[in-house]
């Protein structure tokens, strides 16, 4: 005759598995948005980069030409635009209009020339 066990382990409770099936399908959720993300990164940071390169240049003209403040500035922004942050270098004469980790473009402000969108060579 075989030992039989007097405590067998107890079934989990439903509230348990309710939570855990909860996590896997965010986890789930999460890992298809990454997918998404990953698979139309070229395009969002081709976007973004338009974006940047818009925001630097009115934001550049708008400050250095007009004589108006920078947080004032933003106000000519087109809608969508809020994720796209400015800093300037007055020194240099200089907007920068970034998304952090994604894009960023500098305008500078050249007599004669107004503003004009640096390229990476020219030390933006």
């Amino acid at each position: 005759m075989a030992p039989v066990n007097s405590n067998p382990e107890p079934e989990p409770k439903a509230s348990t598995r309710k939570v855990r099936m909860a996590l896997y399908i965010f986890g789930l959720f999460v890992l298809i948005l990454a997918a998404i993300f990953a698979y139309n990164y070229s395009f969002i940071k081709g976007q973004l980069g338009i974006g940047t390169a818009y925001g630097a240049r009115i934001a550049c003209s708008c400050h250095y030409i007009g004589g108006r403040d920078l947080t004032d500035c933003e106000k000519d922004f087109e809608p969508g635009m809020e994720v796209i942050g400015l800093s300037q270098d007055e020194e240099k004469q200089q907007i920068t209009a970034s998304v952090p980790l994604l894009a960023s473009t500098t305008a500078e402000f050249r007599e004669g020339w107004g503003c004009v969108i640096l390229t990476e060579s020219e030390g933006a």
